[in-house]
């Protein structure tokens, strides 16, 4: 995919990994973040897009993933999961339909093993799939105040809606969905101030974008702001939080992203065991870093208690409130209590933990307490 024309506006720095091809910041990442919080737009145009069209499309779709789909209405947005038969994540998939096409919006390295696993397993039903990558691409805002900003008003000429619905998705994350259930223990989850969406354009239309941003119409943050918001959210994204072991419980994703009681699915017998009878064996913390030398951990590095590695980092920012944070999955028995280090390279880093999925998650059967609260999550 070509490099994204954002990267031609001034003090563009091109991200990296799984973001490469768009900034990751245009000279003053704090400051972006600050700016996105006030309506700025972010390129996501590395983003893959897929198509499912076909009378079959939310059937099928709902067969094979984590979410129940069949009943999605015209403009309504998902999150859903691809499990491999252990029920561990293959593929983390954002689902839009407009009443024709299914738009699935996944990070740009899933692209094109999702797309070719899903034209496998087509057989006889009335589905077509197709990697429009090079026709749409991805913007993303935050919802709560791009209103007030002038971003949605600048931002609406360019919204693709080939079938006469505007093509944006609304991230499920800010509430637990029908049929899911949440384990972060917390009266006020910071996804709550976390309204994320994302908006397909025509990728010929990048252009006329850009210079809109140029004239000032509107601001525009890089990949780095979006990524200290969805940390400080404890949002989790496939290329960050997922390896070969993920399952979904460990992360929250249940959360958002799986449906409990929708029937059968590939994974779904896991699913259901680690839920009801026992524990996700790892567990995703919010660390908060002691910045005193400066240096911020990386994705892979080691997690230690008392010189024993008991997980690793998935994600780390500077927040421009919070300060040095990071996500990281350490094993279910790590005590919550417990002063962590983060070891990188030859530094050791301090951080205290703030419990995301506690170690007693799981285990639902016969737990009273947890019923009533379930029957509340329900809308």
């Amino acid at each position: 995919m070509d490099r994204s024309p954002f990267l031609s506006l001034p003090g563009a720095v091109e991200a990296s990994g799984a973001d490469v091809g768009v900034p990751a910041h245009y000279g003053n990442p704090l400051r972006e973040q600050r700016m996105l919080v006030a309506g700025a737009l972010v390129d996501l145009s590395s983003r893959g897009v897929i198509s499912v069209t076909g009378p079959d499309r939310l059937s099928w779709l709902d067969s094979v993933t984590s979410q129940a789909l069949k009943r999605l209405a015209p403009g309504d947005s998902a999150e859903t999961l691809l499990l491999d038969p252990s029920g561990r994540v293959e593929h983390a998939i954002r689902v839009l339909d407009d009443g024709v096409t299914a738009w699935l919006l996944v990070d740009g390295p899933e692209t094109a093993a999702l797309t070719t696993w899903l034209d496998r397993m087509r057989f006889m039903l009335r589905v077509e799939v197709a990697d429009r990558s090079a026709e749409f691409a991805t913007v993303g805002w935050l919802a709560a105040v791009a209103a007030d900003s002038g971003a949605a008003e600048v931002l609406a000429p360019f919204i693709a809606a080939p079938h006469d619905v505007p093509l944006t998705w609304v991230d499920p994350w800010t509430e637990v969905v029908e049929g899911g259930t949440q384990y972060a223990a917390v009266d006020a989850h910071p996804a709550e101030e976390f309204p994320w969406h994302e908006t397909l354009i025509a990728r010929s239309s990048l252009h006329d974008l850009v210079s809109a941003v140029r004239d000032g119409s509107v601001p525009v943050a890089g990949v780095l702001a979006f990524e200290a918001l969805r940390i400080a959210a404890w949002r989790p994204r496939f290329t960050t939080e997922a390896d070969e072991k993920l399952l979904p419980h460990e992360v929250d994703w249940i959360r958002s992203a799986v449906h409990l009681s929708k029937g059968c699915y590939r994974g779904q017998e896991t699913v259901a065991k680690v839920h009801n009878l026992g524990h996700p064996p790892r567990r995703l913390v919010m660390l908060h870093l002691d910045g005193s030398d400066a240096v911020l951990p990386a994705p892979g590095d080691q997690v230690l208690l008392a010189d024993q590695a008991v997980g690793h980092i998935t994600a780390s920012a500077l927040h421009y409130e919070l300060g040095p944070i990071a996500l990281a999955l350490v094993r279910r028995t790590t005590p919550t209590d417990a002063i962590l280090v983060a070891r990188s390279e030859d530094i050791l880093v301090a951080a205290s933990q703030q419990t995301i999925v506690p170690p007693e998650a799981g285990a639902a059967v016969g737990r009273i307490p947890r019923l009533p609260r379930l029957g509340a999550q329900r809308r």
